[in-house]
């Protein structure tokens, strides 16, 4: 994965980990941005979206999974849910510049 990622891509990424247990978000978050990765690795081969993760977006891999309503942001397990996903945005920027 590495398009631009917008504020959707975060909080829909979020409001997927938020609608499963704490123990399965951090699992989850990898497998989001691992399928949004497949994904336009997928659509710059074959010029259209991936069937299973969509365009390469982290908002469309986070779609394929259920996602809790969005709370505001002081909603403390949303809030974590947050930084999870921003932490790991960063590792990735880290390990995969462009």
């Amino acid at each position: 994965m590495r398009r631009p990622v917008l504020p959707g891509d975060i909080t829909s990424t979020a409001r997927a980990l938020l609608a499963v247990a704490p123990a399965q978000r951090r699992v989850l978050c990898e497998r989001i941005f691992a399928g949004a990765g497949q994904a336009l690795r997928h659509t710059r081969r074959h010029r259209r979206l991936c069937p299973d993760w969509g365009d390469g977006s982290l908002s469309a891999a986070a779609r394929k999974f259920p996602l809790a309503d969005e709370p505001f942001y002081d909603a403390p397990d949303y809030l974590a849910c947050t930084r999870l996903v921003l932490a790991q945005l960063a590792r990735h920027v880290r390990h995969n510049p462009e």
